[in-house]
């Protein structure tokens, strides 16, 4: 009798997102711009992911990756705020959609902190 669940996976996808194992090892800095890009939005909103990214695009593929899925799940979530924000119910659940982008930031997090690429779900790619 085989196992196949032994086998390593290159991707691997649930409902807090997708991660996959880049083509090259991360350098230490690249890990830190990467970590940086999904921390700096608690209190920068999408500026941190826009200005790491435009400065970091041409340089490093781990890092633009980061940069480029954190700043499409920041502005999802802002287009998501600012819809429930104009019904009386959604501004009820704001909370709740602001408890789940910090859920789903801390993963990033930790997901760049491993060295792994990481997709957020529910996010629009504005910046492909």
């Amino acid at each position: 009798m085989t196992n196949s669940s032994s086998t390593p996976s290159s991707s691997s996808r649930s409902i807090l997102g997708t991660e996959e194992m880049p083509l090259a090892v991360p350098t230490s800095d690249e890990r830190t711009l990467a970590i940086l890009c999904h921390v700096l939005t608690i209190p920068t909103g999408f500026l941190a992911p826009l200005i790491i990214y435009l400065i970091k695009k041409n340089e490093s593929s781990f890092v633009t990756a980061h940069a480029r899925e954190s700043l499409n799940f920041q502005l999802t979530m802002m287009i998501a705020i600012i819809v429930l924000f104009l019904t009386i119910i959604g501004i009820l659940l704001i909370w709740v959609l602001g408890i789940f982008m910090l859920v789903l930031v801390i993963v990033a997090t930790v997901k760049a902190s491993e060295n792994k690429l990481y997709k957020y779900p529910f996010s629009i790619r504005f910046i492909k």
